[in-house]
């Protein structure tokens, strides 16, 4: 999208249901105006595509209150128009999209096993994080007992030179 050419596009959507020969149309927007075009999509369609502009970039929908009966083929045209000051370039994409409707959601393997590795990565964080905090506790006690060592000595050798040096001192009678 660009500012300094002017563009405007429209989107069709399509759908043929499973075991329908023939593709209906479903949905239409075209100037900033959305329409449901089919009676059995009324009220669970939402545009979800690219809004307040005619340039269109992006143009999905959302099918509320979704049945078994919305499995089938849908199908987006997307026309767009660049004008230009003397000719207008246009494009047409189209994509088709696959939907399989089923009673009730299955959790895929890859699902179940993404989420046993992320217990065990949290599991084994948590091992690490207590074997760091105890090695980190007995280095901390091992040099507090040296330097509590070291200090101890240095009390005791203070207090014998200070026994030493108060022998020299003469006591008045």
């Amino acid at each position: 999208m660009r500012g300094e050419v002017q563009a405007s596009a429209t989107v069709d959507w399509w759908f043929m249901a499973k075991g329908e020969s023939e593709f209906s149309h479903i949905y239409s927007y075209i100037d900033m105006t959305g329409m449901v075009n089919d009676e059995r999509f009324l009220d669970r369609l939402n545009w979800m595509g690219s809004k307040n502009t005619f340039d269109l970039q992006d143009g999905s929908i959302y099918i509320l209150n979704v049945t078994l009966n919305d499995t089938g083929t849908y199908r987006c045209y997307f026309d767009r128009t660049l004008t230009f000051n003397y000719y207008e370039f246009r494009t047409n994409i189209n994509k088709t999209i696959t939907l399989n409707v089923v009673p009730k959601a299955t959790r895929g393997t890859a699902s179940i096993l993404s989420e046993v590795m992320m217990y065990v990565s949290i599991i084994g964080l948590q091992l690490w994080l207590l074997v760091e905090m105890v090695y980190c506790y007995r280095k901390i006690a091992a040099a507090g007992e040296e330097a509590l060592r070291e200090s101890a000595a240095e009390y005791l050798a203070i207090a014998s030179e200070s026994k030493d040096n108060c022998t020299g001192v003469a006591v008045a009678e």
